[in-house]
């Protein structure tokens, strides 16, 4: 009887130090719009390691690429809720938010990706993040998701003019509708997991997107002709749940954080080590791509000057100035 009844103790003991394990530890739901093998989600994969390295398992990240848990707009929604813990996303998306964050979709704002490693991990990127925190999101840091470039499925753009009529999808905020304007296209707001479908029905002409996200989603199976544009250079903020967050301890604050950090070394590496490759992919998968000559370039500068001088408006002057004081010092 001794021995039965010690071997219930037993039992009992393992099955509750089992459950205390697992009501212990916190998984960690972190989503994303591109395709599993983008730079991105290679940035995401790393820091899941790194967290439940450093956690001894006490923290479990389950990576969602692809739009699997919506577009980034029901993301943020989920985020602000704390139905989602995590999710990286275009930093101009937080526009909707914080209207400080539209700077970042200022057409040709950065001249190279240092520029813009400077500008997001120094005092100017940090105040913008430091803003979201009334708004329900905790920010670690920027991935990169690179320079964006023109695809369509009509014809190749060798001048400026040759971009007038096309019917682009956009990401669905203001300035990208009105960058797109002012060549004389028709811009399309289009959540990203719906773009594939669109481009395939020809209910759009093309898109923007750096190279690793067409190739990653696939956009080449749908368009025929990109063109190197250089036009815009798109942070990726990694955004964490208020609500999650002020549930964490002090310590699983530090290791997501220096997780984020480490993983942002990371996946900039990958980012940056990919764009040659990705770019002889897209002509391996039937893309004929050009590149616009500097004169063509200098024109469509000149057609986003207004665009610009609008949106500085809408952004705030003491924004945009410090921005491009930040700028200024660099190119010095």
């Amino acid at each position: 009887m001794k021995r039965l009844f010690l071997k219930t103790a037993l039992a009992v003991a393992a099955v509750a130090t089992v459950g205390l394990a697992a009501a212990q530890t916190k998984t960690i739901k972190f989503a994303n719009q591109n395709a599993k093998g983008h730079p991105i989600v290679m940035g995401m994969e790393k820091f899941g390691e790194l967290v439940e390295a450093k956690s001894g398992g006490t923290l479990k990240v389950n990576i969602f690429p692809g739009g699997a848990l919506g577009s980034d707009q029901a993301n943020l929604s989920a985020l602000q809720g704390g139905t989602l813990e995590m999710a990286s996303m275009n930093s101009g998306i937080l526009a909707s938010l914080v209207r400080d964050f539209a700077v970042y979709d200022f057409p040709f704002l950065f001249a190279n990706p240092q520029e813009a490693d400077a500008v997001v991990d120094g005092e100017f990127g940090r105040s913008l993040h430091a803003k979201l925190e009334e708004r329900g999101l905790v920010a670690l840091g920027y991935y990169e998701l690179g320079f964006r470039h023109i695809t369509n499925s009509r014809r190749p753009i060798n001048r400026v003019e040759d971009i007038a009529g096309l019917k682009l999808r956009v990401i669905p905020n203001p300035i990208n509708v009105d960058w797109v304007s002012a060549l004389g296209a028709n811009p399309t707001p289009l959540p990203f997991p719906e773009l594939y479908a669109a481009l395939e029905q020809r209910a759009v002409d093309g898109q923007e997107n750096p190279l690793a996200t067409i190739y990653g989603a696939k956009l080449y199976e749908v368009q025929r002709y990109l063109t190197l544009t250089y036009h815009q250079y798109n942070p990726q903020s990694i955004l964490v749940s208020k609500r999650f967050w002020d549930r964490l301890s002090g310590d699983e604050q530090r290791i997501l954080r220096e997780a984020a950090a480490e993983s942002i070394k990371y996946q900039r590496e990958q980012s940056r080590a990919a764009v040659a490759s990705t770019l002889e992919n897209l002509r391996k998968a039937g893309m004929q791509v050009t590149e616009l000559p500097p004169a063509e370039v200098a024109k469509l500068r000149e057609r986003m000057k207004p665009v610009i001088a609008k949106h500085s408006a809408n952004v705030g002057e003491a924004t945009v100035n410090a921005i491009m004081a930040e700028l200024s010092k660099l190119r010095k």
